[in-house]
């Protein structure tokens, strides 16, 4: 269409739309080798998606209903709201639909399975494929679900556009009468008070619009109009990558040049069409150029060659990359953690000890390593996680350690349960996810194993531990790649004895690709720690450094003592995809290629 967007008196740029302060997240839904409930035909799927808020699974969307066919790939796309601090648990019910506005309500709906996972786990993986289960934890035979993800709300950077035009056609020239006209509006004379504009020429602005799949056209900038100009320089102008092309460079653009009019009935001087892969020919000191071209004109005149010349005379690419970006490019999130095992915590013998195991009741270093590590989990994917003990006197020879793997394996420290969940359960109310988390079991074993191995001592340092993971994170930097993060989440029940050693150990690792989050376990004063929190000022090191980046956070359990069990992973964790994107955002590394 060569009708121009409807305009005011003095066309004005378009804004550039606001970054989004919340991910979203694209899930499309495909099933194979479903069970054929019906007689006659095949069955007629239908997805439910469900999510779990305060223990209730409620339905949030559904997809079309698609007739005869037990491999379907559904149309629907779902979109849900995506927190890395939260647990957010999905579970997607597959029906065989006979025409009923309540699928899923009735009894002769005939449930073919359904699957439970996190949010968390569909990004981490990008590509999930599991098995369906029908009630009771039975396999619904060879059928699966594949979940394919993407984010749709990062902005993955803005580009900076410099345009300008040489020799374009005059659409201002004399009609019959003597008077000034628009070429194209012959014998039409314009009123008396714009006989002053005799002798101007064209007024030129240019219009960039996106080309959508379905062929269908949205206008990502419009130019200012430069007056009386056949070669106007354009002032330069930034749209983000996602107005511009959807993120996408070969999506082809359509660029339109018009004679401004005041009355709103602008004349066409001429298009061209390009991609966002092609204007990147301009950067540094080259420049891209583009016939303006009038296919009315082109048919109609033997010579003709253009309506003039549109420049690229520069561009210039800003990346912004987001947390999902990152994680959906194969960056692993490394988790460990680091325990107290001084003996200011009791005798872990005795019911009074911050170490006591209770059959009934997971003590607070157990509900705090559950809490934050059921997160980290999803984003590791071997669910190995390293689990580190100080403080204590440990075997053969019962000398202090202020950095001892807790499975007493010093050669690997990583911990793995005895027992693992395969996911399938109960599609009747029944969650299908394990006790304890996969990742966090081997943790837990270890650390129940470990205590009536050791004795509790002494000094609180925990400089060593985090000089530890930072020579892991240290090489992990060498390799120039956005591929693995540390977490490390250390459990005390008092002040750090080397605050000092602890301050320039932080400082250092401000400067890797880590992040280090304290909780203070039982009752002790802690206010001597929030030091070590950069929240109410720099954390500087004993010679006066401050840190790069403020990646410690610090919290006092006793302060989600009465609150959910998520309310403490949401504390702790919610800065985690801001230091991530600061910290590779520092270093310059783009994410890493995303999975096949």
């Amino acid at each position: 269409p060569r009708t121009p967007a409807s305009m005011g008196d003095v066309p004005e740029p378009c804004p550039q739309a606001p970054l989004a302060v919340l991910s979203k997240v694209e899930l499309r839904v495909s099933c194979k080798h479903l069970l054929d409930r019906d007689t006659l035909n095949k069955s007629d799927p239908c997805v439910l998606l469900l999510m779990q808020s305060q223990g209730q699974w409620t339905e949030v969307d559904r997809s079309e209903v698609i007739k005869s066919n037990l491999n379907p790939v559904f149309a629907k796309i779902f979109t849900v709201d995506y927190y890395f601090e939260e647990v957010q648990k999905l579970r997607f019910e597959v029906y065989d639909s006979h025409g009923h506005a309540g699928v899923g309500t009735h009894d002769d709906d005939d449930f073919l399975g359904g699957m439970e996972c996190t949010v968390g786990q569909i990004v981490a993986q990008k590509r999930v494929t599991k098995p369906l289960f029908l009630k009771y934890g039975k396999f619904a035979g060879k059928s699966t679900i594949t979940i394919i993800s993407e984010e749709i709300s990062g902005n993955n950077g803005y580009v900076e556009l410099a345009f300008r035009a040489k020799k374009l056609d005059d659409k201002v020239s004399r009609v019959p009468g003597g008077t000034r006209g628009r070429a194209g509006r012959a014998g039409s004379a314009l009123p008396h008070p714009l006989l002053q504009d005799l002798f101007s020429k064209s007024d030129p602005f240019l219009e960039i619009y996106r080309i959508d799949d379905d062929r269908s056209e949205q206008l990502v900038y419009r130019t200012e109009v430069v007056k009386n100009n056949l070669s106007p320089i354009w002032e330069p102008f930034k749209v983000s990558l996602n107005s511009l092309c959807s993120c996408e460079e070969k999506r082809k653009l359509r660029c339109v040049v018009w004679d401004y009019d005041s009355r709103g009935k602008h004349d066409f001087i001429g298009e061209f069409f390009t991609t966002f892969e092609e204007m990147q020919k301009a950067m540094g000191e080259n420049k891209v150029q583009w016939d303006c071209m009038n296919p009315k004109y082109k048919i109609k005149k033997r010579n003709y060659k253009n309506s003039g010349v549109v420049v690229l005379l520069d561009l210039k690419i800003h990346r912004v990359y987001s947390f999902l970006d990152y994680i959906m490019g194969g960056c692993q999130i490394h988790f460990t953690v680091a325990i107290d095992f001084t003996a200011s915590n009791g005798d872990p013998r005795n019911s009074c000890s911050l170490h006591y195991i209770n059959p009934y009741q997971p003590n607070e270093y157990l509900k705090a390593l559950v809490a934050v590590g059921e997160i980290c989990q999803d984003y590791d994917s071997d669910k190995k996680f390293s689990a580190l003990g100080f403080g204590a006197r440990i075997p053969p020879k019962y000398e202090v350690s202020h950095d001892f793997a807790i499975n007493f394996n010093p050669d690997n420290d990583e911990c793995e349960g005895e027992s693992s969940s395969s996911g399938a359960g109960s599609m009747a109310g029944t969650p299908l996810t394990p006790a304890h988390p996969t990742g966090i079991q081997g943790v837990v074993e270890s650390y129940q194993s470990c205590l009536p191995k050791i004795q509790l001592y002494g000094p609180t340092n925990v400089a060593p531990i985090i000089s530890k993971v930072a020579r892991v994170a240290a090489d992990e930097e060498r390799t120039k790649e956005a591929s693995q993060y540390f977490i490390l989440l250390i459990l005390t029940d008092g002040v750090v004895t080397d605050m000092a050693d602890t301050r320039e150990a932080i400082v250092r690792a401000s400067y890797l690709p880590m992040s280090i989050i304290i909780v203070g376990v039982g009752n002790a004063d802690f206010t001597d720690m929030q030091i070590l929190d950069g929240d109410d000022g720099v954390l500087r090191s004993p010679k006066g450094e401050p840190v790069l980046r403020d990646i410690v956070q610090f919290v006092p359990f006793r302060e989600f003592k009465n609150a959910s069990p998520t309310a403490l992973a949401k504390c702790v964790l919610a800065e985690v995809p801001k230091q991530v994107v600061e910290y590779y955002s520092y270093k310059a590394f783009p994410p890493r290629c995303p999975r096949p």
